[in-house]
């Protein structure tokens, strides 16, 4: 079977699903297919009445009111009505299409687990309808996440079909072209796992150099070598005296003294037994033994300086070379360029810094919902992406090109990523598999290598990273505020960084930050968790409110962003910590 011929029996396959699931919506209080053969003569009238007197079950999301199940906490449907093809333990009976000589084929259960949005893609324990009256198979045990629990075979249909072939499950491993690409999420990379995918995805971009005060911000491409000794010659460290020997010591005549800059003030030797006025940072003239502080010596009479305490050889006096002799080196090569980093070259005798070109990023926002101004209105709602992007991706050190607005339009889309010049395109939305989100097959036409494809994290686990050419990545970002958030300290983060040369300098990617949590924090049964915590007194973070996928609320007063592990993590537990890449106040 050709690839296009399995797509189409796929495309088949879950039409009929959905038709029949819709059939359901609307059906007799049974399954689809439970009236069989023999009580399908006459049958009409009860049947009616079933259809008007049967109220519909409820989906249950599975796990709901387990203790493995709380970290759901922004499922916002709660029960769903979807007919009567449910059972308990959130299974939901999506009967197959009758056989075309009227007997029942079967039906097909999903397994929604503690996800009410089945986001693993799998499909386990198929409920058989047998007998003429289509009476459903009881369901076994809900089954757990672990590995041991083996779906059973799948019914045989009535009529015997060509088989479909199975995605491979390599299809979402790092390095498989998108050619091969089915099913979207359907085997997520662990958090850990795609953040140092993301990390060894980039090359580091080439190097410039940039006068010192357009570097801010950037990573040095080269290490960052003395020019000159420093302090370049013999300096004062405090205002005050620079004397010969032992004292007293006698001064010259009033109006003499050394000043900070003056070389000439500063070239006459002192001889023993004198002393000079000097400012701080001046040129200690040759002969000087010490710098007398003012507050140290007394003048008696017109030139006599006596001191109040001892004064060692050398004091207050900064050699030549102390901080450094020239050659020697200041920093590594990939060390970020901070205003100290500015201020130390500077010292050093540096005009211009080597340092590696800052990511070009291109942001493309999705979605036809999104208004730029205004109250939300209509159905419609504001854009909170395209105002917070951009500012981000330049703390990270990214040079922004462009945020682009294209609705969900799959061909502004396809155009948009393939002209793009970015050594990154960020994209908003589309990453699921919804009838707009256009993101994966516009990878597919582009022929892209997926890399990421779904993160086992919550908010943001449909996030994705591909690489559209050498050189050339694209990170697709969920819809919402904070999972697009997740998305861009899960990829985003750790891909610029290496691009800019930073990972290989620090190597802090594969060390985070820890933080204790002053209280006890559910977490998902399998994914990470990523929630907004401030610094609280005393080293201990606090999670912060409102964090679901949709809120900015709580990271907007938040220091950072924890890390809990599945399972969750009790209270004084210590957790991975992700700093906001800019100055905040708690901590």
């Amino acid at each position: 079977m050709t690839d296009r011929e399995a797509d189409s029996a796929l495309d088949r396959a879950a039409d009929e699903a959905l038709a029949l699931l819709a059939d359901n919506r609307r059906g007799d209080g049974r399954p689809h297919g439970a009236r069989g053969s023999s009580d399908t003569a006459g049958a009409a009238g009860s049947a009616d009445a079933g259809d008007a007197a049967g109220p519909a079950e409820r989906v249950v999301p599975a796990g709901r009111g387990d203790e493995s199940s709380r970290a759901d906490d922004y499922f916002p449907f709660g029960d769903m009505p979807v007919g009567s093809g449910v059972t308990g333990g959130g299974r939901g009976v999506v009967p197959a299409a009758a056989s075309r000589d009227g007997g029942s084929a079967g039906a097909f259960e999903f397994l929604f687990r503690d996800d009410p949005f089945c986001e693993t893609g799998t499909f386990s324990s198929p409920s058989v309808l047998s007998g003429p009256s289509g009476a459903r198979r009881t369901p076994g045990p809900r089954p757990g996440p672990g590995p041991d629990t083996a779906p059973e075979p799948l019914p045989a249909p009535a009529e015997p079909r060509e088989p479909i072939p199975a995605v491979p499950a390599a299809c979402h491993e790092p390095g498989v072209a998108m050619a091969d690409h089915r099913s979207p999420h359907a085997t997520r990379t662990s958090w850990q796992r795609a953040r140092a995918v993301a990390a060894r995805a980039g090359e580091v971009l080439p190097a410039e150099e940039r006068p010192l005060d357009e570097a801010l911000g950037q990573v040095l491409a080269a290490p960052l070598d003395a020019l000159t000794d420093l302090p370049p010659f013999d300096t004062s460290a405090m205002d005050g005296w620079a004397v010969a020997g032992p004292g007293p010591w006698r001064l010259p005549p009033e109006g003499h003294g050394v000043l900070a800059g003056d070389d000439r003030s500063g070239a006459a030797p002192l001889r023993d037994g004198h002393a000079v006025r000097i400012a701080t940072g001046a040129r200690v003239p040759p002969g000087a033994t010490a710098v007398l502080r003012s507050e140290h010596g007394v003048v008696r009479g017109e030139d006599e300086l006596y001191a109040s305490r001892h004064v060692g050889h050398g004091q207050d006096i900064r050699p030549r070379g102390q901080e450094c002799r020239t050659g020697d080196q200041l920093l590594p090569e990939g060390t970020p360029v901070t205003p100290a980093v500015l201020g130390l070259a500077a010292a050093a005798g540096y005009d211009l810094l080597p340092v590696t070109r800052r990511p070009r990023v291109e942001i493309l926002v999705l979605g036809d919902e999104l208004l730029r101004e205004g109250l939300p209105q209509g159905g419609r709602i504001r854009d909170a992406l395209g105002p917070m992007l951009a500012p981000w991706l330049r703390a990270l050190g990214a040079e922004v090109t462009a945020t682009r607005r294209l609705g969900d339009d799959a061909d502004l889309l396809y155009d948009a990523v393939g002209s793009s010049r970015a050594d990154l395109v960020v994209t908003t939305g589309g990453t699921a598999s919804g009838p707009v989100d256009h993101v994966h097959p516009m990878l597919r036409r582009v022929g892209a290598e997926l890399l990421v494809d779904g993160v086992a994290v919550r908010p943001g686990h449909p996030m994705l990273l591909a690489r559209l050419a050498p050189g050339r990545h694209l990170v697709g970002l969920p819809g919402n505020p904070l999972a697009a958030v997740a998305g861009l300290m899960t990829l985003a983060e750790p891909l610029l960084a290496a691009l800019s040369g930073c990972a290989a300098g620090t190597g802090r990617l594969d060390r985070l930050d820890r933080a204790v949590l002053g209280e006890a924090v559910e977490g998902h049964p399998r994914d990470a968790r990523l929630v907004p915590v401030v610094c609280a007194p005393g080293g201990r973070a606090r999670v912060l409110r409102f964090y679901g996928p949709a809120m900015l609320r709580g990271l907007a007063g938040a220091d950072g962003v924890a890390v809990v592990p599945p399972g969750g993590v009790p209270a004084g537990g210590e957790v991975g910590f992700l700093r906001l890449p800019w100055p905040v106040g708690g901590g």
